[in-house]
């Protein structure tokens, strides 16, 4: 595996924007968020924010490149924002590695696209489409159904939103951590409080539940066999170990714990699978060995649905 850059964002309510456009002036941050919300509502039936009245304050990424694993959230805990986007499409410039998010399509890359913006960030390559690079014009980052960029949660449910699931949910149900220390809902309160560092951990066990998503995605569709799926997984275990025995390891060793307690009962480390399935007879599958023995009729079925 080379070249890959699953990532996360957090963000919390543009105030300085939010005060441009409501006319705020003088108005308290927390009521200034407040009254966002109820114009949002209004206008939308939602109180979440739009991606371009976010701001970003963590983007965490996994990085995997040849033989290095790294997870890490970028800048430090003081960055400041133009920093942070500005240090994020330096790395894509420079770099041109595969990303990998859980709805980047429709959260994450569409406020980093305004936030480039706001600061004046260059991003020829991220932007490119074939004019300049032609072996951008059939994979870049920019088209859905590109592999420039992978959304996970948007290619599992057949580009269709009424199949979406959360990163949570899914997470658990394949047996990883899923989301730990706070919830997306709570970031703008930690933030208020100073707790950037609690949300750097948690924007990083984030990006690795999405990598960790992203292996079984290539299990699953045929570039990692299971001896690689599971080299990869033993890789993000190795770096678990070693990262939390660090001062500002704690999420790293409860995101091992929580996945160590759920390992035996992933059927992908289990005793069955593909690779384990005895053969049919003269190594036909066993569709072809018997191509109506396990498929239902029409009419057993209840007929056409």
């Amino acid at each position: 595996m080379n070249n890959l850059l699953a990532f996360d964002i957090e963000t919390v309510p543009d105030i300085p924007s939010g005060r441009k456009l409501h006319d705020l002036e003088g108005v308290d941050d927390k009521d200034v968020a407040k009254i966002m919300r109820q114009y949002r509502l209004q206008s939308s039936g939602r109180e979440w924010l739009p991606p371009y009245l976010h701001r970003i304050v963590a983007i965490s990424v996994v990085r995997r490149n040849e033989d290095r694993f790294l997870v890490r959230s970028l800048g430090e805990a003081d960055s400041k924002e133009g920093d942070l986007v500005r240090v994020f499409f330096d790395s894509v410039e420079r770099y041109a590695p595969i990303l990998i998010t859980w709805n980047g399509g429709g959260f994450d890359l569409p406020v980093l696209h305004y936030r480039a913006m706001l600061h004046g960030v260059r991003a020829p390559r991220y932007w490119e489409i074939g004019e300049r690079d032609l072996s951008y014009r059939y994979n870049n980052y920019l088209n859905r159904f590109h592999y420039r960029h992978i959304d996970l949660m948007d290619v599992l449910a057949s580009w269709n939103r009424g199949s979406f699931a959360p990163l949570d949910g899914l997470a658990r149900i394949l047996g990883f951590p899923g989301k730990m220390g706070m919830a997306g809902s709570k970031v703008e309160e930690a933030w208020a409080d100073g707790g950037i560092e609690r949300i750097r951990a948690y924007c990083e066990c984030d990006a690795l539940n999405t990598w960790l998503i992203y292996l079984r995605f290539e299990l699953m569709r045929g570039d990692l066999d299971h001896e690689g799926y599971r080299s990869e997984c033993e890789r993000v275990r190795e770096f678990l170990k070693e990262r939390s025995l660090e001062a500002k390891g704690g999420h790293f060793a409860e995101f091992l714990r929580k996945w160590e307690e759920h390992k035996e009962a992933d059927p992908v480390w289990g005793p069955y699978s593909n690779e384990a399935r005895p053969a049919a007879a003269d190594g036909a599958s066993p569709i072809e060995s018997d191509p109506e023995a396990d498929i239902p009729s029409a009419q057993a079925a209840g007929g056409d649905r």
